[in-house]
């Protein structure tokens, strides 16, 4: 059986205009290679990489298979979007001008809470700056910073959970549970503020309420911030 040879070339381009200047509406088709049987040696595919990029294909081809623009490659805004979700951020960039007292920044790497804020100017074309005075989340630490108003600085994202605690161990793991009933076991009796720790323990050991916890989480960690008791089921 004889074999045709076929060759096919791929253009596209981000947009295609139409006479009128706008954006076509119905773009010409692109179009797909289908092979229905293994290529010979003699195939060759030559790939370029431009802006209007184009592909080229030599050999042998069951058929060739027109199918509207819609399927062609995602857009480079699409594929932010996609890796933007695939590795979810834990933070947001924000103009310093913008974060207010109560808000969260982070300072030297840290997730802090601001305590409070004061603006200074500076020259006659210089900007206003924003001295920020912060604690840290998770240690209680104080920290400060400055940032010029119309700068981006970064924000973390705060998250806060509520726990029911089953169980407490010995070197201080602490098993929890919501109201969906699923388990945590990943978390430890915090270690700030100092106290919590034994107070925590203190109303577990009473045994006659249950004991609930505030779990908040900022940049990959997580810490018990609160706790309350409340009268067993009962009781």
């Amino acid at each position: 059986m004889r074999h045709k040879c076929l060759s096919v070339t791929w253009w596209w381009k981000d947009r295609r205009p139409s006479v009128s200047g706008s954006e076509n509406p119905h773009p010409p088709p692109i179009f797909f290679i289908n092979l229905s049987r293994p290529p010979p040696a003699a195939f060759d595919i030559h790939h370029t990489t431009s802006s209007s990029s184009s592909i080229s294909a030599t050999g042998v081809a069951a058929s060739v298979v027109a199918q509207p623009a819609s399927h062609s490659t995602m857009s480079d805004s699409e594929y932010n979007i996609e890796s933007a979700d695939a590795g979810a951020s834990t933070t947001i960039p924000m103009e310093a001008g913008q974060i207010k007292k109560g808000g969260f920044i982070m300072i030297k790497g840290k997730p802090c809470k601001v305590l409070n804020i004061s603006v200074s100017k500076t020259g006659k074309h210089g900007h206003a700056k924003c001295n920020f005075t912060a604690t840290d989340i998770f240690t209680g630490k104080k920290l400060e910073d400055m940032v010029p108003s119309s700068h981006g600085t970064t924000v973390p994202i705060v998250n806060r959970t509520e726990w029911e605690i089953m169980d407490i161990g010995e070197d201080g793991e602490v098993t929890l549970m919501d109201e969906a009933g699923n388990q945590k076991t990943d978390i430890n009796l915090p270690t700030y503020p100092e106290t919590m720790a034994q107070e925590i323990r203190d109303a577990w050991a009473d045994g006659e309420n249950q004991v609930s916890c505030t779990v908040q989480s900022a940049v990959g960690i997580e810490q018990i911030v609160a706790f309350k008791k409340a009268a067993a089921e009962g009781s």
